[in-house]
C-alpha cells in the first residue's frame, strides 16, 4: 500500500524543495509523481534539453526516502513546437487548429508529435532508467480520443478504412452510403466526418470514434515500447479520466503494466452539472476491470475543485479520507494525491491541493495525514488481497459511443443507466467485476448485459453459452438492435438473442421522462422510464406487467430457462427502488449473497487473500448511518476493537475495516 503525492518543483522556487520534501516524509508520504507537464523546462529549445533542475528535484526527494514516478511530458507540447511544426495541433470539424489552451493540445497521428515526442521521452528515460529513486512511468496525461480532421488523420483514417473493409463497394455497402447519396466513387473522396453535422451516416460516425480511439491506443503503444526499451524491469501506466469518453480504455491499457486512475469525487453531492460527471463506486469498478487487477489512484481529491468553471464545495471533515479509502476498498494499491501544494500560477490556480496557497497545513492537510498514517499501518494486512465476485456486469465503449450518435429517448443515457443498476447492487453490498464485454465472464454466477444495442454473432454465442452451462443473464431493453457497423438488424427485437431470451417486442415506445407503473408477480408496484419495449413471450415466463398507458397488461419483464441456466430480460428502465427491488430478486435467485440493506451513501467492499477477508464499511455522507453487519466476527483493523456482530453506526465521513476472524476466501461474494 503506498501514499503519494502529485509535485510540480518547477512551479516552486528551489528554496522550498527540501522543505517540501521533509514534510512529506514526516507525513508518510514514499511517492511522487512529477514532470507530465514539463517538456518546456526540460526542452526549453529545439535539441536544447536541460535536466539539471531535475536531476536535483528528484536528488532532494530521494534523500528522503521518497521515490518518484516520471510522466511522459507529451500532453503539453511546448510552444516552440506547436509554432514552428504546427502538424502537431489538432484541426476541428471546420477545419481550424486547435490551439494551445490548457493542454491536451496534439494530434496523434501528426509526424512531428512523434518525432520529437520520441527524442523526448529517449532523453528522459535513457536519462533516469538507471536511478533508483525511479521506480516506473506514466505515459502521457488523461489520453482521450481527439476530435482531429487533419491531413494526418484524414489520410490515416482512409487507410484505417480500407484495411477494414478492403473495397469502396464493400464500404458503400456495409455503411448504407445510397440513403441520401452517399456513395463514395474513389477513395480520395472519403474523409474524416467534417462540418459537425448530426445528421451523418451513423456507421459512418461509430466508425471515426473507433478509428479515433485506435489512434490514442497506438500512441500509448507507441511510448510504452520507447519506456521499456530504455528502462526494462520498472513500470508503465496511465492516469485514465473517468467516463464518459470515446476511447476504447480496452484497447488503450492492453500496453500498460497495471490501470491508474484521476479520481475526483463530487463535492457538493448534489444533481448538478459538476457531481454528474462523477460515478464514484463505478468509476473505480470500471479501474479495475480495465486489467481485471488492481490499480492506482494516480490523482485523487485533496481540495476544493475549480478551474475554469465555479468552484465546488470543499471537502466536507472526514471526505477526503473516506474517499482515499473507498479507493482502496475497490483496488486501490497506491493512493497519489492531487496535488502537494495549491498552485499560484496557471489556470489550476483554484483546484486546491493538500496545501493552500499560504503554504500552512490545514484541517485536510491532517486528515490526510490521518490516512497516510492508517494506510502504513494497515500496508502488511492489504498485501496480496483483491476483490473477488459472483457477478460481472459488461460494459462497452462501443455501445456507449453508438447510443451518443443516436440518442434513443429523452434522457436515455448509457453511463447513467450502467449506473443505475450497479447502483442497485451497491445497496444491498453485493459487489460486481465491471468488465470488458468481450472478454471471458464463463466463471460468474450472474451477468449483467445492459443495453447490447450492438450485437453479432460472436457475441451471442458466447452468451448462450455462458447460460447454457448455468449461468444467469441479465438483459434489457434496446438489446439486438444493430450490427457491429451500426446498422439495423432486419429481424424482431432483440434479434440474435432472441431464442435466449425466450420473447421478443412487439412493439416499442421511448416514453421519455413520462413515468410508467408496472406490476411485479410478488405483489410490488415497480416505476420506471425512458423506454418501453412491449413484450411477447415465447417461451419465457413474464414477470412483470406494465400497470400504465395503452400497453397496460403487457409484459413488461421475462425470465426464461434456457439450457442449465436463467435469462433475464428487462424492457424498460427501471428507477431507483424498483431497479433495487428486481435486482435483489435476480441476484438472490442466482446464489449470489445478498447481505445488506445499505443506507443511502453507505457503501461497503471486500478485499480477500487466500488467508484473510477485510470489509470496508465507509460513511461517504455528510449524516451519521447506522449499518447492520452480517452474523460474524470482527476485529477492527484501526482500532484493534473486536467487534461483536450487530450494528454499527458510523459518523459522517467515517470508515470502519474489518477483519472477519475465521474467514475464508472462499466465502466472499
Amino acid at each position: 500500500m503506498k501514499v503519494g503525492v502529485d509535485y510540480y518543483p518547477e512551479h516552486w522556487d528551489v528554496s522550498l524543495w527540501e522543505q517540501d520534501a521533509w514534510q512529506m516524509r514526516e507525513a508518510g508520504i514514499t511517492i511522487v509523481r512529477l514532470a507530465e507537464f514539463a517538456w518546456s523546462r526540460l526542452e526549453p529549445a529545439e535539441g536544447k534539453f536541460e535536466f539539471a533542475w531535475l536531476d536535483q528535484a528528484i536528488g532532494v526527494l530521494a534523500r528522503h526516502g521518497i521515490n518518484v514516478v516520471i510522466g511522459t511530458p507529451t500532453a503539453t507540447p511546448p510552444v516552440w513546437l506547436t509554432h514552428d511544426y504546427p502538424d502537431v495541433l489538432p484541426v476541428d470539424n471546420k477545419g481550424n487548429a486547435i490551439f494551445a489552451g490548457v493542454r491536451l493540445h496534439r494530434c496523434y497521428n501528426s509526424p512531428s508529435l512523434r518525432k520529437f515526442g520520441e527524442r523526448i521521452i529517449e532523453q528522459i528515460t535513457q536519462r533516469y532508467a538507471p536511478n533508483p529513486a525511479v521506480i516506473g512511468w506514466q505515459t502521457d496525461n488523461e489520453l482521450a480520443a481527439n476530435d482531429c480532421h487533419c491531413e494526418s488523420c484524414t489520410r490515416s483514417f482512409r487507410g484505417w478504412l480500407q484495411r477494414k473493409y478492403g473495397s469502396l463497394e464493400t464500404l458503400n455497402r456495409e455503411w448504407g452510403t445510397v440513403v441520401w447519396s452517399g456513395e463514395y466513387s474513389d477513395w480520395d473522396q472519403v474523409t474524416t466526418p467534417r462540418g459537425g453535422s448530426p445528421y451523418l451516416n451513423p456507421s459512418f460516425l461509430l466508425d471515426f470514434r473507433r478509428f479515433s480511439s485506435d489512434a490514442v491506443a497506438d500512441f500509448n503503444r507507441f511510448q510504452a515500447a520507447l519506456i521499456r526499451k530504455n528502462s526494462p524491469g520498472k513500470f508503465v501506466t496511465h492516469n485514465l479520466w473517468g467516463y464518459p469518453v470515446t476511447a476504447d480504455y480496452y484497447d488503450m491499457f492492453d500496453s500498460m503494466d497495471f490501470a491508474s486512475v484521476d479520481y475526483y469525487p463530487a463535492t457538493d453531492l448534489l444533481d448538478d452539472s459538476k457531481s454528474r460527471m462523477y460515478h464514484g463506486a463505478l468509476t473505480l469498478d470500471l479501474t479495475r476491470g480495465v486489467k481485471r487487477k488492481n490499480f492506482w489512484v494516480m490523482e485523487q481529491l485533496s481540495g476544493t475543485p475549480g478551474c475554469w468553471y465555479p468552484m465546488s464545495r470543499t471537502p466536507f471533515p472526514g471526505m477526503i479520507r473516506a474517499y482515499a479509502w473507498q479507493s482502496v476498498s475497490r483496488g486501490a494499491d497506491a493512493i497519489v494525491q492531487f496535488r502537494w501544494r495549491s498552485a499560484r500560477i496557471g489556470a489550476e490556480q483554484f483546484w486546491h491541493g493538500l496545501l493552500d496557497h499560504h503554504g500552512v497545513p490545514g484541517r485536510r492537510f491532517e486528515e490526510f495525514v490521518q490516512f497516510s498514517q492508517e494506510a502504513q499501518k494497515l500496508a502488511p494486512l492489504l498485501e496480496g488481497t483483491t476483490l473477488k465476485h459472483d457477478v460481472a456486469m459488461l460494459f462497452s465503449h462501443e455501445q456507449m459511443n453508438a447510443f451518443q450518435i443516436q440518442p434513443q429517448a429523452d434522457g436515455f443515457d448509457y453511463l447513467g443507466n450502467f449506473k443505475r443498476v450497479h447502483s442497485a447492487l451497491l445497496k444491498m453490498g453485493v459487489g460486481a467485476d465491471v468488465i470488458n464485454w468481450r472478454d471471458d465472464f464463463q466463471g460468474y454466477k450472474l451477468v449483467i448485459a445492459p443495453m447490447l444495442y450492438l450485437i453479432d454473432g460472436t457475441i451471442a454465442a458466447t452468451l448462450k453459452q455462458y447460460v447454457d452451462n448455468g449461468g444467469t443473464l441479465v438483459l434489457t431493453t434496446r438489446s439486438g438492435v444493430k450490427n457491429l457497423n451500426n446498422v439495423c438488424l432486419p429481424d424482431r427485437l432483440p434479434n440474435l438473442l432472441t431464442d435466449l431470451a425466450g420473447v421478443y417486442v412487439d412493439e416499442y415506445d421511448p416514453v421519455g421522462k413520462d413515468i410508467q407503473t408496472l406490476n411485479l408477480d410478488s405483489g410490488e408496484e415497480l416505476s420506471s422510464g425512458q423506454w418501453c419495449d412491449i413484450l411477447t413471450p415465447v417461451t419465457a415466463e413474464t414477470i412483470a406487467t406494465y400497470a400504465s398507458e395503452y400497453f397496460a397488461n403487457e409484459s413488461a419483464i421475462t425470465r426464461n430457462a434456457h439450457g442449465k441456466g436463467v435469462v433475464y430480460y428487462v424492457g424498460t428502465v427501471l428507477h431507483e427502488t424498483a431497479s433495487q427491488i428486481l435486482m435483489r430478486r435476480i441476484a438472490s435467485d442466482a446464489g449470489v449473497e445478498c447481505e445488506f440493506e445499505l443506507p443511502d451513501g453507505v457503501e461497503v467492499a471486500v478485499r480477500s487473500s487466500e488467508e484473510r477477508r477485510i470489509l470496508f464499511v465507509l460513511n461517504l455522507t455528510r449524516e451519521p448511518k447506522e449499518i447492520l453487519l452480517p452474523v460474524r466476527d470482527y476485529v477492527s483493523a484501526l482500532s484493534d476493537r473486536r467487534l461483536p456482530a450487530s450494528s454499527i453506526i458510523l459518523g459522517p465521513g467515517s470508515v470502519e475495516i474489518l477483519v472477519e476472524e475465521n474467514a475464508t476466501a472462499a466465502s466472499v461474494a
